[in-house]
């Protein structure tokens, strides 16, 4: 069974770092591709990233290079550095089984909320 959870939300300040973990189980993340979308409150899922297994990265354009999505192997654990964050950052992020074309219908986590305030 296709199990995702999610971790490392929270409060962080504008200008602030997170790291978001996202556990898998069922799969493995190192033969799969994986995505972070979010959703802020209000508005529908939005793509952020996605990892191939050949380890190719993909990113919204709309980022501006500040988020990193990276996995360990041996922990078979997905990550997302969350740099120089703004309020526009605020949502609920989810890790997905799938790439860019699943951000909406793959198999993803309950979802991490952060929150972006001073």
């Amino acid at each position: 069974e296709v199990r995702l959870a999610e971790s490392g939300g929270g409060l962080v300040p504008p200008g602030g770092f997170t790291r978001l973990s996202c556990a898998a189980s069922g799969f493995t993340v190192r033969h799969n591709p994986m995505s972070w979308v979010r959703q802020p409150p209000g508005k529908g899922l939005e793509w952020i990233c996605s990892l191939d297994p050949d380890g190719m990265s993909h990113y919204s354009p709309s980022l501006n290079g500040r988020f990193g999505i990276t996995r360990d192997v041996p922990k078979n654990t997905l990550y997302l550095d969350l740099n120089s964050l703004t309020t526009d950052d605020t949502a609920t992020y989810y890790c997905v089984k799938g790439d860019k074309s699943a951000a909406t219908s793959g198999p993803r986590g309950p979802g991490t909320r952060v929150t972006v305030s001073s």
